[in-house]
């Protein structure tokens, strides 16, 4: 009959470590390699498939196998129980099969479970949460502005994650207030206990008794115990209940919820980030957009360029080299063009990254307007701008807030200084029943309750009290000091933005007169050439003129919607949030 149990080889324990690995081996199902285990060729492979067998060794068949294998054997059988083997193979799997890190910096290295995490995430799938998020696009749409910036606040996942970044925030206020509130739990015990009573065996020896008390004439000459088995039931309910700290609890209340306007903030400042970048990235695909339509103009001039050269050259009024100019001018805008091509898609795909969606969606995105307006926001000065900006800025409201929470900190630790007053109660409904030497079971229920006013008063710590209030008062004046940084930082964005938003509205007037000189003086050369009255040198500076006065006229009217948004953006208006209503009262 086979030992119900897991059965190994016994090692003598003289033999070498060896022994015992290829017995670990053999229990295993291990293939023997030359060198044994202690090859370098194969240790770590042995070790390691060691280690994914011990893990797997709970399971019934792994322990069916080994017990088949070991009993094939002939010699000398050592019977361990089950659990035992279990808990040894397991810990020996733990020690051989760990996670290790990569075995050399010289090369790049596979983790073992590297196949399973990229199993996953190529079969990875949309989770109910985020399909309800993904937008549906329609392809023949075209969409302006503010359609992309709606699909990007509601699919962009950074809204989202600081959304749920706020929701903790909130949590944790609640989390703080819980502390206001009395602690309850109910506990319920019930088993069996099998203990001993020693007792000692006293022999009196035939003297008169002492009058001292004391016992001299009885000696312990031998004893025997009692054994005693309980059966207990017991069913409890305690509550404790913080009444007096002196304002601790207040001041973590007060901080969390200064970290919960830091998050919310932070949450009106993603979707600011999220604005801009869309606006931003919307009129850098209008200016590649407005750039290809250069090209494809100075493609045209070139084109024109050469036609009257070829027709110059075969009227015997051009010479080989001024053709070939002209035919090396027009690859050349070819290239440009092919240039501003390519710097259009990267562009569409910025935007359509921002966001939010896959580079592969098929979305139509509306032209930059003909001209820009002066909103009410840039009438106003400098200095009211940046008034504006130090009052309602997202990142400015945020650091407020983080020193706000140092200035409680500070509080809760002094708060630690005061005794605190706590009310504990508890009731507890027992049953506990007896039996000494196989006796019958006595004992009885009986309730037992209690209730206790305990004050602790802190006298001394070993002055950590005082460290960490010395750290909270740094913390608290680091935060300060980044509010100070962060105005001024906020007023220097708001200058640069400002001026450049000036200086850009100035450019646009003379961008556009230096394109209508460009274009009159290309057409006048160009037509002088064709009558032989014009060199080819003229003629093609004056279409470099044209083309270079397109872009520069092009790149200021984009230029005038980039800092328009970057002004907002630095102020703080960009996306900001309606005021709540106020509802008056009736009267």
């Amino acid at each position: 009959m086979r030992p119900n149990g897991l059965l190994i080889r016994y090692v003598d324990v003289h033999e070498d470590i060896d022994a015992m690995r290829h017995l670990l081996r053999g229990m295993l199902g291990l293939a023997e390699q030359p060198g044994g285990l202690d090859s370098r060729a194969s240790k770590a492979t042995d070790l390691n498939s060691f280690g994914v067998y011990a893990r797997h060794f709970s399971s019934r068949s792994a322990i069916i196998n080994v017990m088949k294998r070991s009993c094939g054997d002939r010699g000398v059988l050592v019977k361990i129980s089950f659990i035992g083997a279990t808990q040894l193979f397991a810990t020996i799997g733990i020690a051989l099969g760990r996670d290790d890190p990569p075995p050399s910096p010289v090369r790049p290295w596979a983790p073992p479970a590297l196949p399973r995490y990229e199993g996953e995430l190529r079969q990875y799938q949309p989770t109910e949460a985020e399909r309800r998020y993904l937008p549906a696009i329609d392809p023949r749409k075209t969409y302006n502005l503010a359609e992309l910036i709606d699909i990007a606040q509601r699919s962009n996942p950074e809204t989202r994650v600081a959304w749920e970044r706020a929701r903790m925030a909130a949590a944790a206020v609640g989390l703080t207030e819980s502390a206001y509130y009395p602690y309850i739990v109910a506990a319920a015990v019930g088993g069996y206990d099998r203990a001993f009573i020693p007792f000692p065996q006293l022999r009196t020896k035939l003297q008169p008794p002492p009058t001292n008390g004391n016992l001299p004439n009885v000696e312990i000459v031998g004893g025997g115990t009692l054994v005693t088995e309980s059966l207990l039931a017991r069913a409890e309910l305690n509550a404790k209940w913080l009444l007096i700290d002196f304002g601790e609890r207040s001041a973590i209340r007060a901080a969390a919820r200064e970290k919960l306007m830091m998050a919310n903030v932070g949450f009106n400042g993603t979707h600011q980030k999220i604005v801009f970048d869309v606006t931003d990235r919307f009129y850098q695909l209008g200016t590649a957009r407005q750039k290809v339509i250069v090209t494809q103009s100075a493609l045209d001039a070139t084109k024109t360029v050469e036609q009257a050269a070829q027709a110059r050259f075969d009227n015997g009024l051009a010479t080989k080299p001024e053709l070939l100019q002209a035919q090396q001018q027009s690859a050349q805008s070819n290239f440009d063009l092919q240039a501003s091509l390519g710097v259009e898609s990267d562009a569409r795909v910025a935007l359509i990254e921002s966001i939010g969606l896959l580079p592969t969606v098929s979305l139509k995105v509306a032209d930059l307007p003909e001209k820009s307006h002066l909103d009410a926001q840039t009438e106003d000065s400098v200095g009211e701008l940046i008034t504006k900006a130090l009052a309602q800025r997202p990142d400015l409201v945020a650091k407020l807030a983080n020193a706000r929470s140092k200035e409680y900190e500070i509080r809760r630790i002094r708060a630690e200084y005061y005794p605190k007053v706590t009310f504990d109660t508890h009731f507890t409904e027992t049953d506990l029943q007896v039996s000494v030497a196989k006796s019958d079971y006595f004992g009885g229920t009986r309730p037992t309750f209690g209730a206790f006013l305990t004050m602790n008063v802190p006298i001394f710590d070993g002055f950590a009290r005082r460290h960490k209030l010395d750290m909270a008062e740094a913390d608290l004046h680091q935060a300060e000091n980044e509010l100070a940084g962060a105005r001024d930082s906020a007023a220097r964005d708001v200058w640069k933005a400002y001026t450049g938003y000036r200086t850009a509205l100035k450019k646009q007037d003379a961008a556009e007169k230096l394109v209508t000189a460009s274009k009159s003086a290309f057409d006048a050369v160009l037509e002088s050439y064709k009558q032989g009255l014009s060199t080819y040198t003229e003629v093609v500076t004056a279409e470099r003129n044209l083309t270079a006065a397109l872009a520069t006229s092009h790149d200021t009217q984009a230029a005038i919607y980039s800092t328009q948004a970057a002004l907002a953006l630095s102020v703080g208006d960009l996306a900001r949030p309606a005021p709540p209503l106020v509802r008056k009262p009736r009267r």
